[in-house]
């Protein structure tokens, strides 16, 4: 398996190959590498599925590194990442989805069906969501799609995705949640459970330490005095 941070130097924007059968530069992003290596087994057979992985990256900054210097037609992303997770990511490549000649599209792929998860790359800029428990043909089929422009989510999450941003009760946009990163975010759903930092740091795999710094920053963006009023933020936005 590649590098996460190899690239292929194939021109970016081919989508035919000599034949005129359909093609499609595709980078995979995700922190876990078997996961990246069962995924390139099963669609990167460029001959029989027209599926060319061009790159890959485990994190946020490797990632923005890969789709920079690849431009591929379709960014295969995980929602959990270190350094921000996947709406980071988005983020920070707002520029390459909006290119009018050679846009970057992105299809979330994850093991979360969580609402706040889709809705929060929803609104970052992708044009899908699908879970991991999603077919080799299926993705296939569902690459083509959104290279094409189409909006592509798993059955189960369309509905709802419908849902929420036909709903009323909430404005589209909250600009303070939309401050905090996916790592963030889960922090605070987890400190307002009641978990201790200890139960979050195993939770996570992450240090107390570095809980205490995520805390920090949730109490920081949204300019909260204290884990109380945290929680009763949180439960304001039904992420408890």
């Amino acid at each position: 398996m590649s590098d996460p941070t190899e690239t292929n130097a194939t021109a970016a924007g081919e989508q035919a190959d000599g034949a005129g059968r359909r093609r499609v530069r595709v980078v995979l992003v995700d922190d876990h590498r078997m996961f990246r290596t069962g995924v390139q087994a099963e669609i990167g057979q460029t001959e029989q599925t027209g599926v060319e992985v061009v790159g890959e990256a485990a994190d946020v900054d490797q990632a923005v590194t890969v789709i920079t210097a690849t431009r591929p037609e379709v960014v295969l992303l995980d929602v959990h990442l270190p350094g921000g997770g996947g709406v980071e990511v988005l983020r920070r490549c707002a520029a390459l989805m909006a290119d009018a000649e050679q846009p970057v599209r992105f299809l979330a792929l994850s093991v979360s069906d969580a609402a706040e998860d889709v809705i929060g790359v929803i609104r970052g800029g992708a044009r899908g969501y699908v879970t991991k428990t999603i077919t080799g043909s299926d993705l296939i089929d569902s690459i083509f799609r959104v290279q094409e422009g189409d909006a592509v989510f798993s059955p189960r999450l369309a509905g709802f995705v419908l849902d929420a941003f036909a709903s009323t009760d909430a404005p589209p946009v909250d600009e303070d949640l939309d401050r905090l990163t996916q790592r963030e975010r889960e922090v605070l759903r987890l400190i307002a459970r009641g978990y201790a930092y200890k139960e979050i740091a195993k939770q996570l795999f992450i240090s107390v330490k570095t809980v205490e710094s995520h805390v920090s920053a949730v109490l920081r963006k949204p300019q909260l005095p204290n884990r109380h009023e945290l929680t009763r933020w949180a439960t304001a936005r039904r992420l408890v």
